[in-house]
């Protein structure tokens, strides 16, 4: 039924722009947001970028949101609103937003929807929903070899739940939202900060930054070029690798040096691997993950990064914490992010896990 969709709204060039920024006084990076408008208009907010009716006020801020605004959560339409709404208000006012394509951002423009949440179709449920959906179901009936039974039909309704097919159409190259996805970066350069959803892993080091950017916006372009270890669908591509986040130093610190020395860059932020509520580095804070659990889904907490006057920050819920210029003084940054966190256990377990170490 997804080839009838993609046949039907047919499949849009994409041009490709800028991936590389210098000279930018402030950057406010994002993670994963998975359908929360609530917790993120309120880390945004609290990182100074938007007002409290939701306009932008950070001035010539570059804000980054590294991807995974879709799925989990019932309103990823609504944040993705926000941010297409703050871009254009943020490039008015000199400031830039970089909403980086991220695995969950393919996966809704290429059809996987395994990890949708009923609020996402339901957000795009219409008066003519019904009548869609009983096109389709006509479509499908005249695919099958037999009549179905009631019991094949429930199974089907509940897997093309009212306003399926609108938000099919919506995320298709051609669509609405799918547009607005293709027209973005997966990696962006920001002074000496390199951003991605996943990671750079050792297949794709020889690759330029508008090179991955081309070549994942090429598979999402035309679907017969996506394919299981590709660089949009595969394990090590940019925007499902996860040996930044959980890769060990003894494996991966040559790795990431030459990820540094690669791209010119002192430092690599990264989403996708969900971390207790707060940023946390690795690899001497030479690797920052921001995905810090905003969910609902997760519930994890709310953070931020904060690259402001050559000094790098956290922001934690309300709190601004400079992050730790070595792996001597993270527990301490561990304990000042510990201070009004509402969901401590995570935190705890970190700053345990690191006091271990400390101790052998």
């Amino acid at each position: 039924m997804l080839i009838f969709i993609l046949l039907f709204v047919g499949l849009l060039p994409c041009a490709f722009g800028e991936d590389t920024w210098t000279g930018v006084d402030r950057v406010v990076a994002v993670g994963d947001v998975h359908g929360d408008y609530d917790a993120f208009v309120a880390v945004l907010r609290a990182a100074e970028v938007i007002d409290s009716k939701g306009r932008w006020s950070g001035a010539k801020t570059h804000l980054v949101q590294t991807g995974d605004v879709l799925d989990r959560g019932p309103d990823s339409r609504k944040a993705l609103d926000l941010l297409m709404s703050l871009e254009k208000q943020a490039a008015k006012a000199g400031g830039r937003v970089h909403a980086l394509i991220g695995n969950h951002e393919a996966m809704n423009v290429y059809g996987d929807l395994r990890y949708s949440d009923p609020g996402e179709f339901a957000a795009f449920k219409t008066v003519d929903s019904a009548r869609f959906r009983a096109a389709l179901w006509e479509e499908q009936v005249k695919a099958l070899a037999s009549k179905p039974d009631e019991a094949y039909k429930k199974k089907w309704e509940d897997e093309h739940p009212l306003g399926w097919y609108e938000q099919r159409l919506a995320f298709s190259p051609k669509g609405e939202y799918g547009k607005w996805i293709l027209s973005h970066n997966s990696v962006v350069k920001i002074n000496d900060s390199l951003f991605v959803h996943g990671g750079i892993a050792p297949a794709y080091l020889s690759m330029s930054i508008g090179e991955m950017n081309k070549a994942i916006l090429a598979e999402l372009n035309n679907f017969s070029k996506l394919k299981p270890d590709g660089i949009v669908m595969g394990s090590d591509g940019p925007l499902w690798y996860r040996g930044l986040a959980q890769g060990t130093a003894d494996l991966l610190t040559t790795h990431v040096d030459k990820v540094l020395e690669t791209y010119g860059v002192k430092r690599i932020v990264i989403g996708h691997t969900p971390v207790p509520g707060l940023v946390v580095p690795r690899f001497g804070s030479k690797v920052l993950m921001i995905d810090a659990g905003m969910a609902a889904a997760y519930n994890m907490g709310r953070a931020a990064l904060i690259l402001e006057n050559n000094e790098v920050y956290a922001l934690h819920r309300t709190q601004r914490v400079k992050l730790p210029a070595n792996m001597d003084d993270y527990v301490e940054y561990l304990k000042k992010a510990l201070v009004d966190e509402p969901n401590p256990a995570g935190i705890q377990r970190l700053i345990k896990e690191a006091e271990d170490r400390q101790s052998k």
